[in-house]
């Protein structure tokens, strides 16, 4: 395949649970996951919490690093599993870096309701995990805003991990959530 795979949502939609699932199924050679709050660590100092307002600019830097790193891989053979925060605001840069490597681009936003996404969320236990419960509620709430296309979204209230990761699988195989 050779293309781009990005599993967002608001933190406690279960991203990264899906995601590490996903590459384990895909039936490709070099499947690669990248989790975009890696390159949010690597900032040494003067990090802005990337939910808030002020974090705009420094977001969109990012995440034109991000696309353009998950580009180059997908034109070089991996299949990249996108694993973060990639709202539709940030879907010209995403369609661009596709576009210039000519690579498939996939978008599924994960959309529990905000009640289990935020119990969700503030049940994690894994060092680093976002557990604040405002902060997920807030990320919900832009998703909601931002009104994504419907067909790329899943409510995956009621599916558990196992579940969802099929159901991203056979949408991706049918072509569902094809962005670019």
């Amino acid at each position: 395949m050779g293309g781009i795979i990005i599993v967002t949502g608001p933190p406690g939609a279960g991203k990264t649970t899906v995601s590490r699932r996903l590459v384990m199924r895909l039936d490709a050679p070099r499947p690669m996951h990248m989790y975009t709050d890696d390159l949010y660590r690597y900032v040494a100092r003067g990090l802005v919490a990337p939910w808030l307002p002020e974090a705009q600019e420094q977001n969109s830097v990012l995440m034109m690093a991000l696309a353009s790193s998950a580009a180059i891989c997908a034109a070089g053979g991996f299949d990249v599993v996108v694993d973060g925060v990639v709202g539709p605001w940030f879907h010209a840069t995403w369609r661009s870096a596709a576009v210039e490597r000519r690579v498939p681009l996939h978008y599924v936003v994960l959309m529990p309701d905000e009640a289990t996404t935020v119990a969700r969320a503030t049940a994690r236990t894994h060092p680093g995990a976002m557990t604040d419960a405002d902060v997920s509620q807030r990320m919900w709430r832009n998703f909601k805003a931002a009104r994504p296309d419907p067909a790329h979204v899943m409510d995956t209230t009621a599916l558990d991990p196992a579940q969802t990761t099929g159901a991203v699988m056979a949408g991706i195989e049918a072509g569902r959530f094809r962005l670019a």
